[in-house]
């Protein structure tokens, strides 16, 4: 038990790294999910498409923070295009998010003009922000972190506007918005564009932590997303607006501890799709089959 114990400890600073990168991405898996009642798939192409675009960017010398600001907005375009392909052709959201992050597996080789770039030659945003210090794992944790707090916070301020009640308002009810005049399209896009910049902006950090991007880095992160935000949700709630944005931070840190801990017990990396898919799978079972258990307990 204490070797099990002694392994967790040793994987907790890295997790709690990747957690708070993944909290980016799961942020941008929650927004279209639970603000606009959209169910997308583009995370999963996005995500490689943050980090296609900060790794070339960065090889070619663009300084590591433009270069993670373009990744931004390479996801922004690639939300944008799954709204647009919606609501254009009226064609179902699931087949929407597929057909665009299937098209953004080739874009990915075209911007790296090959399947993966390595990053180790070159400064990164930890080199440039962190200076000396770079390589503390505490401090990028911290900055991370930050930084994804940040993103909440303008979320927050943001979905509190104008605009962004608006945004709300077409996913609480679509009619209703557009019997008060809002536009669907414009709002649709807006999120899906939101969404898809932070997803890419996680793509970015992680392809500069790891040194390297690949085409296929996105594989399971649109699972792992909404992993965070559901043990999120399960432990913060989301009653309110600052929960609801809070939720999938503090989730994907959680989550990220339950990886580590199968992988102290002795679980190889690769069972770990299998057990984040049944997680999440019981994890949505569960409100069904407690409610279904009060009614036979009612009826006894």
């Amino acid at each position: 038990m204490g070797e099990i114990i002694g392994s967790f400890l040793n994987l907790v600073p890295i997790t709690l790294l990747q957690g708070a990168i993944y909290g980016f991405v799961a942020l941008g898996v929650m927004l279209p999910f639970r603000m606009l009642s959209f169910p997308d798939l583009t995370a999963e192409g996005s995500f490689p498409l943050g980090g296609a675009v900060a790794a070339a960017s960065i090889a070619a010398g663009l300084d590591p923070i433009s270069a993670t600001l373009l990744a931004l907005a390479a996801g922004c375009v690639a939300g944008c295009a799954t709204a647009l392909i919606h609501l254009g052709l009226r064609l179902n959201t699931l087949l929407c998010g597929i057909i665009v992050l299937t098209m953004l597996f080739s874009v990915n080789i075209r911007i790296m003009g090959k399947p993966n770039t390595a990053l180790f030659a070159f400064d990164d945003m930890f080199d440039v922000l962190l200076g000396g210090s770079s390589s503390d794992l505490t401090l990028q944790i911290a900055l991370i972190l930050g930084l994804a707090l940040v993103a909440a916070g303008l979320l927050l301020w943001f979905l509190k506007t104008e605009t962004g009640l608006a945004l709300r308002a077409v996913g609480a009810n679509q009619m209703m918005a557009r019997a008060q005049g809002i536009s669907i399209w414009r709002q649709t896009i807006l999120g899906l564009g939101l969404a898809g910049g932070l997803c890419a902006t996680g793509g970015a950090i992680m392809a500069q932590n790891q040194s390297f991007a690949d085409v296929n880095m996105g594989f399971g992160v649109l699972l792992n997303g909404l992993a965070a935000v559901i043990v999120g949700e399960t432990l913060i709630g989301r009653s309110t607006l600052w929960r609801q944005l809070l939720a999938p931070i503090v989730g994907a840190i959680a989550y990220y501890q339950v990886i580590s801990f199968a992988l102290a017990l002795g679980l190889e990396p690769s069972d770990l799709k299998f057990l984040t898919g049944a997680f999440v799978l019981l994890m949505l079972a569960l409100p069904g089959l407690t409610g279904r258990r009060e009614v036979l307990r009612i009826r006894e």
